[in-house]
């Protein structure tokens, strides 16, 4: 059988905050218990939205932790050329097309769905008269993607109807983060992706593009997502308190509970050795909730 190859993918928007601690825990601990490897990834792909130092400061929180990943830490940043050969192999397969709509007007002339708005076409026949390319879509049929969550109920879109022709190439010239992660993970032999429910709507997307690309699908596990008592997901934007190494075994004992799994005996009495190799030995993926969302603990939702 294969080994069991998973990942922790953080992007640098700002310090480590008990959602992410969430995601960084059962991605591990997933592993680990499996005997697998767990990478560690800085999805530093989006400039703009990064704060300067936060690379730095995660990757020091989960060594405080003491989580460790297996071989160097890699950085999107650094992997451009990957996503240039993807998006070259997607044109010469005629399934990609320029696009010169603003996001105001897709807003306007666009379908809602759960997955967003829908791409109405205007540009797939090509572009209107005085129009210049801003961004790259990708073709999508009407064939439907089934996604069988190891957690969350079955998914099922029909791209056509449900998203339309989505965004590879966005209009300040960066790779979308659907081209990344589906590269990416290839690339790193990625075989199970354990991370937020947020991001189950556009797994779909993901299978599509392994499935024109002719990579390989991993197995997803869509954790619910911590959020405030507005149903907010924490983040820096809803002032999220960061957490730090100063209680980590506090910080790994809310997380093993937010997720529903069992304690030991006199657990404030455990070494944070002790703790991890606890929680590695009594992983339990069907204790988890399959919700989409739970309430974070109040102690980490807000600084005050």
């Amino acid at each position: 059988m294969t080994r069991y190859r998973g990942r922790f993918a953080p992007s640098p928007t700002g310090p480590l905050h008990f959602g992410s601690l969430v995601a960084a825990v059962a991605s591990y601990l997933d592993a680990r218990h499996q005997q697998g490897e767990w990478l560690l990834r800085v999805e530093d792909l989006d400039p703009p939205r990064e704060i300067a130092g936060a690379s730095d400061s995660i990757i020091r929180t989960l060594e405080q932790f003491g989580m460790t990943w297996d071989g160097p830490i890699s950085y999107q940043s650094q992997r451009h050329h990957l996503y240039d050969e993807a998006l070259e192999q997607l044109r010469l397969q005629g399934n990609l097309y320029d696009c010169g709509c603003s996001r105001r007007e897709i807003a306007d002339s666009a379908v809602m769905t759960d997955a967003g708005p829908v791409y109405p076409g205007t540009c797939r026949n090509g572009l209107p008269p005085g129009r210049g390319p801003r961004s790259v879509r990708v073709r999508v049929d009407s064939s439907v993607i089934r996604v069988r969550d190891r957690l969350q109920a079955p998914l099922q879109q029909q791209l056509a109807a449900d998203v339309g022709d989505f965004i590879v190439r966005r209009a300040d010239l960066l790779v979308s983060y659907q081209m990344a992660v589906v590269v990416d993970d290839a690339e790193q032999q990625i075989n199970h992706v354990v991370r937020g429910a947020d991001l189950l709507d556009s797994t779909p997307r993901q299978m599509y593009l392994q499935q024109l690309l002719g990579l390989p699908t991993p197995a997803y596990l869509h954790l619910p997502i911590a959020v405030d008592s507005r149903q907010a997901k924490l983040s820096k934007q809803s002032l999220a308190q960061p957490v730090t190494g100063a209680d980590s075994n506090g910080a790994i004992i809310d997380a093993l509970r937010f997720l529903c799994q069992p304690l030991p005996d006199a657990v404030h009495d455990a070494s944070r050795d002790e703790l991890w190799q606890w929680a590695i030995d009594h992983w339990d993926v069907t204790a988890l909730p399959a919700s989409r969302t739970m309430a974070a603990p109040a102690e980490y939702i807000e600084s005050s």
